[in-house]
């Protein structure tokens, strides 16, 4: 497969790097050569000067003989002209970044692609949907859900209160088929559990079940709900715009901007919210906007450090939920670390889902774990698929795989060993990021 990626920002590079591993071509070009810089050497791709809309320059990054072209520079017109250019020189397929809700109503679908562009991704609204799912249940790290909901992954940070501490998968505990734990991260290490591994305390433990074992799981995990009634949001990005305008109505939300014109722009797109103009690193402006009576503290600055180190003072003023962006990949672990409660990185987002883009099998999402390096990937069995020949207990999965759950005609299940994947069923995957390629053939 040959990709032509336009913009090397941090969802351009991030996803230049994460193909670049893979061994499939890859053209990375930006009009800035520092963009570029380095990654030439480092990683085994090809990097490009040029200006994004000039046809002389896709000609000569080779658009005529992409399988795929992807714009992602900051600016959304850009990006649309130049899936539309690409489109007319050769590109099979095209995806560009936008910012605009508009163009992502389903009625527009068809237009855009007649123009020349067939996907649209907006990683602000990725991200701000990740944050509003964080908020609606305060004892998860991560809440993915699949198949209209009929299945919902969990990322569950464990204490020392948890019921499923110290036993062992081979002792028959987990055998009830309420929930199936497919992946545990200790330290920084992602472990895909065998038999003889048992979940320790402080591991985020991830789970797949169904909606109405979610509280059985709670208990399970020794967590408690807290009802969220009030938001602060530091920043007034353009994840803190969407967040604030997908949050519940009666939520009470609060802005904290610094930058005075920016503030006003904000009063006008978030009528819902109170806009305050003000720097939230100011720890007595948080105590004066009543940090000690706020439930969740949401921290989406353009700068990583500083979201870490408010949500660390947001915790010791007694905020029971905090969200921080931390788009340097980095400073994950040391979020991690310092129980920052949900970790959102803006182009490892956006990246998953552009990622499914490139695989032959039957992908209808991917999605990356912000705190574990792996996927979760919903899969589409076939007739002629791998995946359903034999028993899960006797398919001889790759390494660093696990199979959670399947939906069959609109109703979820949970795997177990003596499960038999039929043609049709919603497979829900999780493999660390290098084993989705062997998963994939699976399902060919």
């Amino acid at each position: 497969m040959r990709i032509v990626i336009v913009g090397a920002g941090e969802v351009g590079t991030h996803l230049a790097k994460l193909l670049a591993r893979e061994h499939i071509n890859i053209t990375l070009m930006d009009e800035d050569p520092e963009r570029l810089r380095d990654l030439d050497a480092n990683y085994d791709l090809m990097t490009r000067e040029g200006l994004p809309t000039s046809i002389h320059d896709l000609k000569e990054a080779g658009v005529d003989t992409a399988d795929l072209f992807i714009a992602v520079t900051p600016q959304e017109s850009v990006n649309m002209t130049a899936s539309m250019i690409a489109t007319n020189l050769g590109a099979k397929k095209t995806l560009a970044r936008i910012d605009n809700p508009e163009y992502l109503l389903p009625q527009n679908k068809e237009f855009f692609k007649n123009l020349g562009v067939d996907y649209l991704i907006y990683p602000e609204m990725l991200a701000a949907k990740e944050i509003v799912s964080s908020l609606e249940t305060t004892w998860l790290r991560q809440n993915l859900s699949f198949c209209d909901g009929e299945l919902i992954m969990l990322g569950i940070k464990v204490r020392t209160n948890a019921t499923i501490l110290n036993k062992k998968f081979i002792s028959g505990f987990f055998d009830h088929r309420r929930y199936r734990i497919v992946a545990i991260k200790r330290n920084n290490t992602t472990i895909i559990p065998g038999g003889s591994d048992e979940i320790l305390a402080d591991d985020i433990v991830y789970f797949i079940t169904r909606p109405e074992d979610l509280h059985f799981v709670k208990e399970e995990a020794g967590k408690v709900d807290h009802k969220i009634n009030s938001v602060m949001i530091m920043g007034g990005s353009r994840i803190a715009q969407k967040t604030a305008q997908g949050l519940p109505s009666q939520m009470n939300v609060k802005i904290l901007e610094r930058d005075l014109e920016r503030s006003y722009q904000l009063a006008e797109k978030c009528q819902r919210s109170l806009i305050i103009n003000g720097d939230a690193r100011n720890l007595e402006l948080l105590r004066d906007e009543g940090i000690h009576e706020t439930d969740a503290f949401v921290a989406v600055t353009s700068n990583s450090e500083a979201n870490i180190l408010a949500c660390l003072a947001a915790k010791r003023m007694g905020v029971k939920k905090t969200v921080a962006e931390v788009e340097n990949i980095d400073y994950i672990m040391l979020a991690e670390s310092m129980d920052i409660g949900t970790v959102i990185n803006k182009k490892m987002i956006a990246a998953s889902y552009i990622y499914q883009l490139t695989l032959d099998a039957d992908v209808l999402d991917v999605r990356t774990l912000t705190s574990a390096d792996a996927e979760v990937v919903e899969f589409v069995a076939k007739t002629t698929s791998k995946i359903t020949k034999s028993k899960i207990k006797d398919l001889r999965l790759p390494a660093n795989v696990n199979i959670g759950g399947y939906v069959r005609n609109g109703e979820g299940y949970i795997v177990a060993g003596d499960t038999i994947i039929e043609a049709g069923d919603h497979v829900i995957c999780f493999c660390v990021a290098s084993a989705i390629r062997k998963l994939e053939s699976y399902f060919q």
